[in-house]
């Protein structure tokens, strides 16, 4: 048991209100000014994670109760603030808004979260189009649940002098400190897409300077004594600290070498996924499909997370050669656990362009995005899952793929046809699910990574990559 860092939460009253810029420009100026603050996101967000971890200098996480167990996420935090003065928290979408039709207890929101921290909020206020309107919004946003300590506030996109006065004296008519105002700025606009922002790594130097920007933004007009004051405010409440050997049961046995793809095209990936693999005994080594040719020396297992690869299908179609060992591997029973953009990687061919062709699917953009948390099922035994196993996991893409399932479907949920592909050792689907909330599916597929799993295909065989 250790005591929970200082920690804040930012939260706001609706997407769009600048959430994420305090949020990068905090722990940007902070950590420019020597403070070791470790960040995280609410939610299965995919995207802010990359910049937090730019401003702060370490990987930023995501702290999920629909996907992770209520109970973890405090050890999570524990765990990711090792060695760091802070944790800054940054909320999803409104402060109260959640998984729909669940209990506010158990949604999944930025309030459910600071509840579990017992973290002070400080709300990010949009201030264009009021005055003292403003001070209805903070009493209401406070009254609402007053198990949330709303504790401040930074007023976002304040267009004049005059204007800051009255938005000061509004809040100070509700007994809510104004902790920063920011004026209004295009200038720190980060380019977006189907699927929301550019992510870090693939914007690269602008990305960084994106980054300095909103550090200096909120350097130049928040009170980050304040801030640092309201996080230590917290109270020192004891958690045992999230811990990936005991979570995943220790090593498996033996040292297998287990590729991760990364690089531009694939992004969407939890930290604690690679921290699990290690703990389980396995060296993590990545693999840039874009540009590396080969799996790493003695691939014994695959991992393909997500990211956008729809964005990079001629760097990605243009490496035949990894193309190819990606395809050898699947044929001879490599483990390969594919999610989303790595379904899309697996397929026969993206938008017209050839792929690994592992799977007997073509996929393509397609006329609506899918979007929202699902209880699947296990469809098939795999590597990764026993058949009947219940997930929570989450779905966010705009691709579909042609068909929709092979002959033994990866899930199946309610209210949608079977889901994803199991064929030999690869399990292939569109559903993220987050590793610190099934550790004992990261074990099961190590297990078949080492040689030591059981599966039900006659033709299996966990076998390493052919010479």
């Amino acid at each position: 048991m250790t005591a929970l860092p200082a920690r804040v939460v930012v939260a706001a009253p609706s997407s769009g209100s600048g959430k994420t810029t305090v949020t990068t420009g905090l722990l940007g100026a902070l950590a420019a000014q020597g403070t070791a603050v470790a960040p995280f996101k609410v939610g299965p967000d995919y995207v802010d994670p990359g910049y937090h971890a730019l401003a702060a200098g370490r990987p930023g996480r995501n702290l999920d109760p629909v996907l992770v167990d209520p109970a973890t996420l405090p050890g999570l935090v524990g765990h990711g603030a090792r060695g760091a003065d802070l944790a800054v928290v940054e909320g999803v979408m409104g402060l109260f808004d959640g998984r729909i039709g669940r209990d506010p207890d158990g949604d999944g929101s930025t309030a459910h979260v600071a509840r579990l921290l017992d973290a002070p909020v400080v709300l990010v206020v949009d201030a264009r189009g009021q005055a003292r309107s403003v001070a209805a919004l903070l009493t209401g946003f406070r009254a609402f649940d007053p198990r949330v300590r709303l504790a401040g506030v930074v007023l976002n996109r304040v267009g004049t002098k005059r204007h800051e006065e009255v938005l000061r004296s509004a809040c100070a008519e509700v007994g809510l400190p104004v902790l920063g105002v920011l004026p209004r700025h295009a200038e720190l606009a980060v380019p977006s897409r189907h699927l929301g922002l550019v992510t870090a790594a693939e914007h690269g130097a602008a990305a960084r300077a994106a980054v300095d920007a909103m550090a200096g933004l909120v350097a130049a007009h928040v009170d980050l004594d304040a801030v640092v004051a309201l996080a230590r405010s917290a109270p020192a409440t004891a958690a045992p600290v999230w811990d990936p050997a005991a979570a995943v049961g220790g090593p498996v046995g033996g040292e297998p070498v287990v590729a991760v793809a990364g690089g531009p095209a694939f992004t969407f990936g939890y930290p604690e996924h690679a921290e699990l693999l290690a703990a389980g005994g396995a060296r993590v080594v990545t693999v840039d499909p874009a540009r590396d040719e080969a799996l790493p020396a003695g691939t014994a297992g695959l991992v393909l997370p997500g990211g956008f690869p729809e964005e990079h299908v001629e760097a990605l179609s243009a490496n035949a050669p990894l193309r190819a060992a990606v395809r050898d591997f699947a044929a001879a029973g490599g483990p390969v656990h594919a999610e989303c953009g790595g379904l899309l990687y697996l397929s026969r061919t993206l938008d017209g362009a050839p792929m690994c062709g592992v799977l007997d699917a073509d996929a393509a953009m397609g006329p609506r995005l899918s979007l929202g948390y699902r209880t699947a099922t296990a469809a098939a035994d795999s590597p990764l899952a026993a058949a009947g196993e219940t997930v929570t996991g989450h779905e966010f893409h705009r691709t579909v793929t042609t068909p929709r399932s092979g002959a033994a479907p990866a899930w199946r949920w309610d209210g949608a046809e079977p889901e994803g592909f199991v064929t030999g050792g690869v399990h292939a689907s569109y559903l993220h699910t987050h590793p610190a909330g099934r550790p004992a599916g990261v074990a099961r597929w190590l297990r078949h990574v080492s040689g030591k799993g059981r599966h039900d295909d006659p033709n299996h065989s966990p076998g390493r990559r052919p010479s």
